[in-house]
Order: C-alpha cells, then structure tokens, then sequence
C-alpha cells in the first residue's frame, strides 16, 4: 500500500472556504495548525477518493491513526503531526474524532434529522476549531461558542455542495426528514425544485441560529490574532448565509470570489478590533474560568 499524501486531490489549505492560519495567526502556531491541516486533508481526500474501494479507505484511515498514535511511520503527514502534538503536550483526541468522521463518510451516506447531521459535526468540524483553541492555550469555556460555528461552517458547506456531493459521492448531509417526499434524488437536478428551495432555505434559517449561538466568540478569544481570525470566519459564515437563503446551490453561485472573501474577511476582523479596542474583550472575558 503505497502512501496515502499520493492519492491527495490537489486541494491546499489556501483553497477552503475558510481561513486556514492565516497571517493573523502568531507564526509560531502556524506549523502546528498546518501540520493539523495536512493531516486532515489526506483523511478527507482518502474518503472521497473515486477509485478506492470503501475497505480500502478503511484501511488507510486506520493506518493513518497508527502513525499519529506512534504505532507506525508509513504515513508521514501522521508522523509529522504526532511530532507536534507530542512536542506541544497536546491531545490526538481532535485528529481521532475528525478520522471518525472520515470512517463515516465512507460508511454513512444519509442523515436522517437534524440531530444526526450535529452529532456528525461534532467528529467533522467541532475538533477543528477545538484544535486551534488548544494550539493557543485558551479555555474551555470558549468550546461551546466555537461548537456553534464550526457546526454552521461545516452545514453550510453541505448547503453550498448539496448537489456535487449526491451526484459525486452519493452522500446526502441534507437530513431527510426536512426532505420529506422531495426525495434525495431532487439533488441531482440542474436546477432545485420549489419545494427543495424550501428545504433548503429552512436548512439555511437552522445555520443561522447556530451562528447566533456564536456571537461573542471572538470577543473571548484572548489571543487578539485569533479573536480576529475567528471574527473573520463568522463575517465570511454570515456572507454565505445570506446568499443561501437566495439562491439555488444546484444551479447558482453560492461562493464568493477571491476579493468578495478578502473584503468581507477583512470587514469583520476590523469590527472585531474596534470591539476589543472599546473595552469588549474585558467584558467577555468575565465569563471565562482562570
């Protein structure tokens, strides 16, 4: 079995929708978060992968677990990222519930309510931001505010993919109860029907109020380059929202340009400096644990 950073889609960590330790970022926890990143990256890319049999993906997921957990080195992006987790004193537990997720990916191809798709983000994008948050040291009591956005990231991502993923990979994260007698195979059309628009927007209104649930996140971020880049990601959230909520992702455009994402990255990392600059940050950081 050859290594699995060769069977890699050609997707980098300057190509996600999202920031992927960005400038804001203090450059000593760049690499960290790359390494995280790289690791990632070739989990998902196995997932999807076209060619391989799912007991093949399997396989390479396992092995990749192996070597971030010290029993293997045949898979350098998981050697090179328990190096950091060891030299950081940091849990793999994050990378192990995103490799969940994967497994899931090559195994469960429909969720049935709303309640399967969350418990789905808590393996798929919770960890990631958990991650981060652990990289700069900050507390816990930040984890339920970054649960709610990392959540939202990671269904609008489904929303804005909704058709690729049917037609591609077979998989289906809209939950299908909120489908109903639509049926999955609504997806694969050119174009959404009126009552897939409907499920569609009401999927959108359901993001929205997990992105409320993480307003203030940035503010009790103590790290001002993370706070920021946090406050960055929650404009760029707000921005696809908005645009879901209006149109159709099986037949418009429902991603933003590089300059659209630059400014409306830039606009929300600005509010948040003037916040902190204002005296917001000391408010919020009441409420966070010694």
């Amino acid at each position: 079995m050859t290594g699995s950073g060769q069977l890699r889609s050609g997707k980098g960590s300057r190509d996600e929708n999202f920031p992927v330790a960005s400038w804001l970022i203090k450059r000593p926890h760049r690499p960290a978060i790359l390494a995280f990143y790289e690791f990632v990256r070739v989990a998902d890319d196995i997932a999807d992968h076209a060619s391989l049999a799912p007991a093949e993906k399997l396989a390479r997921l396992d092995r990749l677990e192996r070597s971030l957990l010290g029993e293997g080195n045949d898979e350098p992006e998981g050697v090179r990222l328990a190096a950091v987790l060891k030299e950081r004193s940091l849990t793999p537990r994050h990378a192990q519930d995103l490799l969940n997720a994967f497994r899931l990916d090559v195994t469960k191809l429909r969720y049935a309510n709303w309640d399967e798709l969350i418990a789905y983000c808590a393996l798929s994008a919770m960890p990631v931001g958990r991650f981060v948050l652990d990289v700069h040291g900050e507390s816990r009591v930040t984890w339920t505010a970054n649960d709610a956005l990392c959540a939202a990231l990671q269904i609008i991502n489904h929303l804005q993919d909704c058709g690729a993923d049917y037609r591609n990979l077979n998989r289906v994260y809209i939950p299908l109860d909120m489908l109903g007698e639509t049926g999955v195979e609504a997806l694969g059309e050119s174009q959404a029907s009126p009552a897939l628009r409907e499920c569609l927007r009401a999927l959108a209104a359901r993001t929205t109020a997990l992105l409320q649930q993480a307003q203030g996140f940035d503010q009790s971020v103590a790290d001002t380059g993370l706070a920021l880049e946090v406050a960055a990601i929650q404009a760029l959230a707000q921005r696809l929202l908005a645009i879901l909520h209006q149109r159709d992702p099986l037949s418009e455009q429902v991603h933003l340009g590089k300059s659209q994402a630059l400014a409306t990255a830039a606009g929300g990392a600005a509010r948040s400096l003037l916040h902190r600059l204002l005296g917001g940050s000391a408010r919020a950081r009441r409420y966070q644990t010694p």
